[in-house]
């Protein structure tokens, strides 16, 4: 005679539950390099925007009147801003790009510079999209 006094296992949580925790655990996992990605993407964009190179050249941007009479006031920055800044043996250098608008349009902001005590640019321009001009900042 068989024993009804069998004891049923009853299957633990991990096992009546596994397939939802492989899909949660790969979407934990795609959230945290989303979030890893977007902390380095910001930190990036940070120091960029806090270099001196670029508020220099921003400063510059606003007080140009050919800038500001073809894109409009106020103007300000419209997307990512890209490019790098450097430093070596007391020597920064920068190589930015910064897409810019204005209630008349958009632009791309040119830095390209050195600084050895000061900064010395070689170039910084804007292009003015819509007419394919380009402005030479540094020109007086």
């Amino acid at each position: 005679m068989e024993d009804s006094n069998e004891l049923v296992q009853s299957k633990s949580w991990l096992n009546r539950n596994w397939k939802w925790l492989i899909p949660s655990g790969c979407l934990t996992l795609i959230i945290l390099v989303a979030l890893f990605i977007g902390g380095i993407f910001y930190e990036v964009t940070s120091v960029l925007k806090d270099s001196e190179a670029y508020k220099e050249s921003m400063t510059a941007v606003q007080n140009n009147k050919l800038v500001v009479e073809r894109l409009g006031s106020p103007i300000e920055t419209d997307g990512i801003v890209s490019g790098s800044v450097t430093s070596s043996n007391n020597v920064r250098t920068c190589d930015v790009q910064v897409p810019i608008k204005g209630p008349k349009g958009k632009a791309t902001l040119f830095v390209v510079g050195e600084k050895r005590g000061k900064w010395k640019y070689s170039e910084m321009s804007v292009y003015i999209e819509k007419t394919n001009e380009k402005i030479d900042l540094l020109q007086p």
